[in-house]
C-alpha cells in the first residue's frame, strides 16, 4: 500500500505523519507550512516540527548532487516550485471551504431576517390602517343648529365599539331642511342656463371625431394597485386638473396617480374591503369612496391626515356613488334597497329612502347634470327616476334584461345611456321618457361603465373592450383592444383631449394623439 501525501496527494519521498490529526505527509512540505503556519494543516490545531513521526518505508535512489547547470539542478528547482504550488492550492481550498460555510450562514440569517422584517411591516401596515380607521373619528364634527356653535366629538364609547369589532350602525336622518332644498334649487337654476349657453356652441378645443379616430395607446400604468390582489375597479379623473387621475382597486385602496408626472399622489387606505366607487371633486382636492364594506369615506388629498369623514348610511354594500353639481353632498345606492342623501362635510345622513319593492337591490346611481333629480339601476332590470326634494319616484324605464350594471346622464340634459347584462347600451329621452335608440353590442360582450364626455359629443363604453361613440348619430367612432381583461372604468379628459380606462388586468391605460 503506498502512502499519499495529505497536501500534494503525491507520494512522499520523506513521508511524515503527524499526532495531531493522524495524516500523512511529505516532510519538507509539512516543515513548510508548520514554519508559517504553527497548526496541522487538516484540523487546524497546534504542531511543530519536533511532533513529526517518520514512517519507515523503502529507501529511494536520490540522483547524485549535481551543480545548478545540470538538468537535474533544474528539475530540483522544479520540485520545488510544485511544492510551493501545492501549499498555496492546500491553502486555498481550505479558505474556500472556511467561505463556503459563512456564505452558506449568512444566507440564512439574511433570510430569517428578511421573513421578520416581512412579518413586521405586515403588522405596522395593519396597525396604521386601523390608526387611520379609528384616529379621524375621534375629530368628526357633529353640526349643531346654531351657526356659531363649535364642532364637538363622537362619544369615546362609539370608537370602542368599532375598536372591539361591533359594527357601527348607520346613523340617523338629519333630513333636507328648507335651506338645504333652496340651495339645491338655486344650483339647479345656474346650471340648467350654463347648459343652455353651451348647447348653442361646440368647445373650440373639442377633440373632433376624426382626431379621435386616430387615438392610439399613449401609456399603460400596472403599479397603482397590489399586484397580490389584481384588479381597477373604478375610475375618476379631476374635471379641473385633468392631470390627476383616481382609481379604486380590489386591494382595498384607492389611488390619486398624476399622468403627466407619472408619480403616485397618494394611496388612501382605510377601507376593510374592495374599493368599487371612486369620484374626484371637481373644484376641490377631495376624492369619496365607496365599498361593500357599508361606508362611504370622504378623503382630503392634501392633508397629512387624508381621511376627513366616515358616512355610514347603508346596513349592506354600497353599490353606486354620485357626487352632487353643488359638491356638498353624496347620492349613495345599496344592496339594502335603499338609496341615501349625506352630507360630505359633516358625515350627515340627510335622508334615506326604500326603493319601496321586494328584492329590488339597487345596483348603481347617478345625479342628473341638474342635480334635482337622479337614476337608480336595479337588480330586476329597471331604471327609475327620482325627484330629490320630494323624494319620490317620477319615472321608471324598463326594457333591460338582467341587472343594471351602469347609467350615465348626458351633460345637455336631455339623454340618458344605461346598460345591464344583456349585451346593449340603450339611449333614453328624458322629455319623453322613451328608449329611442339601443347600442347592440356582440353576444356575450359585458359592460361595466357608461360615460358622456363634458360637452355631450361622445360617449364611452368599458367592458370586453372600450368604445367610444358619436352623440346624435350614435356611430361607432373608436374600438381600444389593449386590455387583456374586463375593462371596468372609461372616463374623457378635458375636451376630449384623451381618454382613460382601467381594467380588471390591473392597469390603467390612456389614450390620444
Amino acid at each position: 500500500m503506498s502512502l499519499v501525501c495529505a497536501i500534494s496527494n503525491e507520494v512522499p519521498e520523506h513521508p511524515v505523519v503527524s499526532p495531531v490529526s493522524g495524516s500523512i505527509f511529505e516532510r519538507r512540505l509539512i516543515e513548510k507550512y508548520i514554519k508559517e503556519n504553527n497548526t496541522d494543516p487538516i484540523n487546524g490545531e497546534e504542531l511543530s516540527a519536533e511532533q513529526l513521526v517518520d514512517i519507515k518505508t523503502a529507501s529511494i535512489v536520490k540522483p547524485k548532487p549535481v551543480t545548478g547547470t545540470s538538468i537535474p539542478a533544474i528539475l530540483k528547482m522544479l520540485q520545488d516550485e510544485w511544492d510551493a504550488v501545492m501549499l498555496h492550492a492546500f491553502t486555498q481550498r481550505q479558505q474556500l471551504q472556511t467561505a463556503r460555510q459563512e456564505l452558506s450562514h449568512a444566507l440564512y440569517q439574511h433570510d430569517a431576517a428578511c421573513r421578520v422584517i416581512g412579518r413586521l411591516t405586515k403588522e405596522v401596515t395593519a396597525a396604521r390602517e386601523a390608526l387611520a380607521t379609528l384616529k379621524p373619528q375621534a375629530g368628526i364634527s357633529v353640526g349643531d343648529s346654531s351657526t356659531n356653535a363649535g364642532p364637538t366629538t363622537i362619544p369615546q364609547p362609539a370608537i370602542a365599539m368599532e375598536a372591539a369589532g361591533v359594527p357601527n350602525q348607520p346613523t340617523e336622518e338629519a333630513g333636507i331642511t328648507d335651506d338645504i332644498i333652496k340651495k339645491l334649487q338655486e344650483k339647479a337654476t345656474v346650471l340648467t342656463q350654463e347648459r343652455k349657453k353651451r348647447g348653442r356652441t361646440v368647445p373650440e378645443d373639442l377633440m373632433d371625431q376624426e382626431s379621435l379616430k386616430g387615438f392610439k395607446t399613449l401609456a399603460s400604468h400596472p403599479g397603482l394597485h397590489s399586484a397580490s390582489v389584481p384588479g381597477i375597479l373604478s375610475l375618476d379623473i379631476h374635471s379641473e386638473d385633468t392631470s390627476k387621475i383616481l382609481t379604486g382597486g380590489n386591494d382595498k385602496n384607492a389611488t390619486v396617480f398624476n399622468k403627466d408626472t407619472e408619480q403616485i399622489i397618494a394611496v388612501l387606505k382605510g377601507h376593510t374591503k374592495k374599493v368599487t366607487r371612486v369620484i374626484y371633486h371637481p373644484n376641490e382636492d377631495v376624492v369619496i369612496t365607496g365599498s361593500p364594506d357599508t361606508t362611504i369615506r370622504v378623503w382630503n388629498v392634501g392633508a397629512s391626515n387624508p381621511l376627513s369623514q366616515i358616512i355610514r348610511a347603508h346596513e349592506g354594500p354600497v353599490t353606486g356613488v354620485s357626487l352632487h353639481p353643488t359638491g356638498d353632498y353624496v347620492l349613495s345606492t345599496s344592496v339594502d334597497q335603499n338609496w341615501a342623501f349625506s352630507d360630505i362635510r359633516t358625515g350627515k345622513l340627510l335622508t334615506k329612502v326604500s326603493s319601496q319593492t321586494s328584492n329590488n337591490t339597487l345596483t348603481t346611481g347617478q345625479f342628473h347634470p341638474d342635480g334635482l333629480i337622479f337614476g337608480t339601476g336595479t337588480s330586476d332590470s329597471n331604471v327609475v327616476i327620482w325627484d330629490l326634494k320630494e323624494q319620490s319616484n317620477v319615472a321608471t324605464f324598463s326594457g333591460h334584461s338582467g341587472p343594471i350594471t351602469a347609467i350615465s346622464f348626458s351633460e345637455n340634459g336631455y339623454y340618458l345611456a344605461t346598460s345591464a347584462d344583456d349585451c346593449c347600451v340603450k339611449l333614453w329621452d328624458l322629455r319623453k321618457l322613451k328608449n329611442f335608440k339601443t347600442l347592440v353590442m356582440d353576444d356575450g360582450y359585458e359592460i361595466k361603465d357608461l360615460c358622456f364626455d363634458q360637452s355631450g359629443t361622445y360617449l364611452g363604453v368599458a367592458g370586453t373592450d372600450v368604445r367610444v361613440y358619436m352623440c346624435k348619430q350614435w356611430q361607432e367612432l373608436k374600438v381600444f383592444n389593449d386590455h387583456t381583461a374586463l375593462a371596468t372604468g372609461i372616463r374623457f379628459g378635458k375636451h376630449s383631449q384623451f381618454i382613460a380606462s382601467t381594467s380588471m388586468d390591473r392597469t390603467l391605460k390612456l389614450y390620444g394623439i
